[in-house]
């Protein structure tokens, strides 16, 4: 029965390396029908606003889409496990405040930078553990870490701004390398990486395998709480790369930074063809749905939409992109 069960779980394993990236053929379709409506929206927007389709608006879009489009990478590991993180928006506020006091404090930038990586880890490792050792649901863990790391970057700031970095870090978030902006190069080092994560690394067909089956890939010899916890932590690492691209961007790291930033990356994931329930990802899928998210504020920005409307028009993405997950398995 054990070699039966092990089987069982090795030929899940084989058949969830299928669906991972987009390799299979439902995936590819998906992430092409997905591609093919960014093409179309931009090709209505330049219609609406003549503004958009310009190189200079074109750039600025991928800059923008650079922060959410790091978190939703990271945010597909965890879903691809079938788990959720509320709390990545209070990453990118509590590790982005430690970034810049340390630097206020002297301590130079790219050392304050690992710093506030390593403090992602320590996030990403307590919601690990609250989820697989303390068996607390990750709706609720995650739930109560977002406001643990809001409190905490709240406490440490006192509140206030944390503003005027030096030239290096305001460098990844407007600097440009051969013309091509530092947050779009971060953002396609970040894809590159977990695109390798899934696609040649037996850690993702693990995430992958856990998500479709938790006990089948036990039986396989995966172990099932530390490939979670390593999910949560690339999720976290990933949030914080978000929220120092953002903190360069803007010269200033904000302890309420961040809110929201859940439902972007929650809705990109989903929309690029990952399963909310787990055992499938698509990370080339999470990449273009972060960028028909930028598209959409963009536009509408450009459109003089009210911020509050982008908001809604945001909750609309997610349910639709749930919606037609949903029609596309039950066709399956």
């Amino acid at each position: 029965m054990a070699h039966n069960g092990r089987f069982l779980a090795g030929d899940l394993v084989s058949r969830r390396r299928l669906r991972v990236s987009g390799v299979s053929l439902v995936g590819n379709i998906r992430g092409y029908g997905l591609l093919l409506g960014l093409l179309v929206l931009g090709g209505i927007l330049s219609i609406l606003s003549p503004v958009f389709p310009t190189p200079a608006n074109l750039l600025d879009i991928v800059v923008q889409s650079s922060v959410n489009g790091s978190i939703a990478l990271g945010m597909t590991f965890v879903i691809a496990t079938g788990g959720i993180d509320l709390s990545v928006g209070s990453i990118w506020a509590l590790t982005s405040i430690a970034v810049g006091l340390l630097v206020k404090h002297g301590l130079p930038w790219t050392l304050a930078i690992v710093f506030g990586l390593a403090a992602g880890v320590v996030c990403g490792s307590v919601t690990g553990l609250l989820v697989t050792k303390g068996g607390v649901p990750p709706f609720i863990a995650t739930l109560g870490t977002m406001s643990i790391y809001r409190g905490l970057a709240l406490i440490i700031s006192q509140g206030y701004t944390i503003y005027g970095f030096p030239r290096g870090l305001q460098f990844i978030g407007s600097g440009k390398v051969l013309m091509i902006p530092m947050p779009a190069i971060v953002l396609a080092i970040a894809f590159l990486i977990t695109r390798f994560l899934f696609s040649r690394c037996a850690f993702g067909r693990h995430v992958v395998a856990i998500g479709g089956n938790k006990e089948a890939a036990r039986l396989c010899g995966i172990n099932v709480n530390k490939c979670v916890m390593g999910a949560y932590v690339v999720g976290a690492v990933l949030a914080t790369v978000g929220g120092i691209i953002a903190t360069a961007r803007l010269d200033a790291a904000e302890p309420i930074a961040g809110n929201g930033a859940e439902l972007d990356a929650i809705a990109a994931v989903v929309m690029g063809g990952t399963s909310l329930s787990g055992g499938e990802a698509n990370i080339v899928g999470t990449l273009v749905g972060a960028l028909v998210i930028g598209t959409v504020r963009n536009g509408l920005t450009l459109m003089n939409v009210p911020t509050f409307y982008q908001i809604a028009t945001v909750g609309l993405i997610i349910i639709a992109a749930v919606l037609a997950e949903r029609a596309g398995r039950s066709r399956q």
